[in-house]
């Protein structure tokens, strides 16, 4: 049985609403904050797609102002399930703007599960977003995915693990100093600017670095924003799943 559900966030950026519009209403801005690798038609009734691991999901724009609205909807399923999103931009002075985000849609028979999950991560997906604009403004970031199975760790000693291989206390805490050395690439060497039991956000000069550990499977979702980005996906995935061998 599906059940309806609606959240709402507000959030102010360090950014003007043209710098805010390329960030939520374009592929290459998407891909330097959120998840997957994204494409967005720019106009009304154009697709937006996003695609993680293989997996590619669409949506339809259903709304395109440029900057002051942008909307998506997805197809609903066989069961009626479908996710849609609003983004609203209001300059506001000295260069700033607050974006206001409505995520809501029908949801399965765990709907309580799913809708706690999407309810914790918006915050750190917003953050993420902040620290984009901050430090990052104007450039496209190259989006890494990597994931690996927790292989019966329970998921506290998960987490555990992943801090610990990005020399980490546990728990983790904000400010902290991050290190960790995937074959092939420079070291990260970067600052803790997020840290919860099911996340931590790492920046760094030259990127954007997320590690999602409070489920059955470790996600990381990091944006590159450096000159030498070749071979980052697979060296990343590699050193996950040498951690969690």
């Amino acid at each position: 049985m599906t059940h309806p559900f609606e959240i709402e966030l507000e959030t102010t950026l360090p950014a003007s609403p043209e710098q805010v519009w390329e960030a939520i209403a374009t592929g290459p801005g998407i891909d330097s904050w959120f998840m997957g690798r994204n494409e967005v038609e720019p106009r009304e009734g154009g697709v937006a797609a996003m695609a993680t691991a293989g997996h590619r999901e669409e949506a339809v724009v259903t709304a395109y102002e440029p900057g002051k609205r942008f909307a998506t909807r997805t197809a609903p399923g066989e069961d009626g399930r479908f996710m849609a999103f609003e983004y609203l931009i209001e300059g506001r002075s000295r260069g700033s703007t607050v974006l206001r985000v409505v995520h809501s849609g029908l949801l399965g028979d765990d709907w309580q599960d799913e809708y706690d999950a999407l309810r914790r991560g918006w915050p750190f997906h917003l953050h993420t977003l902040h620290e984009y604009l901050a430090h990052f403004p104007g450039r496209a970031g190259v989006p890494v995915f990597a994931m690996a199975l927790p292989h019966g760790r329970a998921p506290r000693e998960v987490g555990a693990v992943v801090l610990r291989g990005l020399s980490l206390s546990v728990p983790a805490v904000v400010g902290a100093r991050a290190h960790a050395e995937p074959a092939g690439l420079a070291p990260l060497d970067g600052d803790v600017v997020w840290a919860d039991d099911e996340r931590v956000g790492i920046r760094t000069a030259d990127g954007i670095y997320t590690f999602h550990h409070g489920s059955g499977v470790v996600l990381m979702f990091h944006h590159l924003f450096g000159p030498d980005t070749d071979g980052a996906e697979a060296a990343w995935q590699q050193w996950l799943s040498g951690l969690l061998a």
